[in-house]
């Protein structure tokens, strides 16, 4: 059976706050839940955003909420508790996914698939996060996992390491010496806050942006309308070099051992800060995707046209190469190589993955994150991969470009990818 094609057919998201367990008032959106955020925001796309194309709850054929602490009051009863909030038909079912920051994007994948196969015409995709509320809470990771006998065991490694996601990214940076430096994972990061500050002093944000109501940072009886992402700041290269280093070397043998460390980086700690990894945020996803035939029938224009997805697994202990081999499954379905992509959105949970798939890929800097990325912009984890996806089309739309790759790495060692095409190019 020939596989249907699938469009993009609309992407909004709330604005991204910046998240502060330990001073929730800090954070503008804390007194609202994750899914209180997410059906906001549904409630303003169905009644507004997509009332011009024609779309109702009643289109919609399937629904995935996706989250990476489904936990506590992030529960969401299968997914079904979002969409009850938003005013849905009970008719509409729902599925509730834990891809860890590929959540969002797995859920769509699905959804993707679902509509490629014929079983669905119209899918919404959706995911949240609200890691002031709800960020390692009610959760008991197993730290006993390890299978001794398997040979991918790795005794050097305290296995801790894999829940701890900058250590994962410490690592990866050792491990890839000396292909980077310190200086290069906070010159990205630089580069990120700045490129997303001038962009949202343009406002084009507030084209993705749905407008919900807050509170003032610090103050939660003074109600606000928060429109745009709390984290960005102006940056230089030399302003966040003082940062503070939040991780401990692995001080790798094959890199010479401490010794070896001290004499190449100038200190005993970790290269991981502030300055060149995504922070604590909260924030909600959703896009609307249609088979293709059927937005013809109705004369609905598409954003873009999926034209295919990946998944992989790698060593949890360097959860960030996922995105690489994610991504070459998706090139090669698609029939594509990475030199054909107009514009890449890689999701920046730390700058050294993001610098490690352009490497791996040859994808130049140019192509890469040019509206700023979540290092700046936030990651709201199982939300993201809708962002990407959804700012991408953008991207490509506003470039007049063709091709375009999202991809993001996943706690517990995975990559996700998605390939869109601008049928305006």
């Amino acid at each position: 059976m020939k596989n249907k094609e699938v469009w993009l057919i609309d992407y909004a998201r709330t604005a991204f706050s910046r998240s502060r367990p330990t001073q929730p008032e800090s954070d503008v959106f804390s007194e609202l839940r994750g899914d209180e955020l997410l059906a906001q925001l549904l409630i303003h796309m169905f009644d507004k955003r997509l009332v011009g194309k024609g779309i109702e709850r009643k289109d919609i054929d399937e629904c995935s909420v996706g989250c990476a602490a489904g936990v506590l009051e992030n529960w969401t009863y299968g997914g079904r508790m979002p969409l009850f909030m938003a005013g849905f038909p009970f008719t509409v079912p729902a599925f509730f996914i834990d891809r860890q920051c590929g959540s969002a994007g797995s859920g769509m994948h699905v959804g993707i698939m679902e509509i490629m196969t014929g079983n669905s015409k119209t899918i919404l995709s959706t995911g949240f996060e609200h890691m002031t509320r709800v960020y390692g809470k009610g959760a008991d990771p197993n730290i006993k996992v390890a299978y001794k006998n398997s040979m991918y065991y790795r005794p050097d490694m305290d296995l801790a390491n894999v829940f701890n996601m900058l250590n994962t990214a410490q690592l990866l940076y050792e491990e890839e010496v000396p292909k980077f430096t310190k200086e290069d994972l906070d010159k990205f990061g630089v580069r990120s806050h700045n490129l997303t500050i001038n962009n949202q002093e343009s406002g084009w944000f507030k084209g993705e942006i749905v407008p919900i109501e807050g509170h003032a940072p610090g103050n939660v009886e003074e109600k606000m309308i928060i429109d745009k992402d709390m984290n960005a700041r102006k940056s230089t290269l030399e302003a966040v070099l003082k940062l503070p280093r939040l991780t401990k070397p692995f001080f790798l043998e094959k890199n010479g051992g401490k010794e070896g460390y001290i004499k190449r980086e100038g200190t005993d700690k970790g290269v991981i800060t502030a300055a060149n990894s995504s922070p604590l945020n909260a924030g909600a996803t959703a896009a609307v995707l249609m088979e293709a035939e059927e937005a013809k029938k109705r004369e609905i224009e598409p954003m873009a046209r999926i034209v295919s997805i990946g998944w992989a697994g790698v060593d949890p202990h360097t959860m960030g190469r996922g995105p690489v081999p994610a991504t070459r499954k998706a090139l090669e379905y698609a029939g594509l190589k990475a030199e054909d992509i107009d514009f890449w959105e890689i999701n920046e949970a730390f700058c050294i993955v993001a610098l490690n798939c352009m490497d791996k890929l040859n994808i130049p800097e140019e192509k890469v994150n040019v509206m700023g990325g979540s290092t700046a912009i936030g990651h709201p984890l199982g939300s993201t991969m809708v962002r990407l996806t959804g700012t991408l089309a953008r991207i490509l739309k506003d470039n007049k470009a063709k091709y375009g790759v999202a991809n993001a790495c996943c706690g517990g060692g995975q990559g996700v990818a998605t390939v869109i095409e601008n049928l305006d190019s």
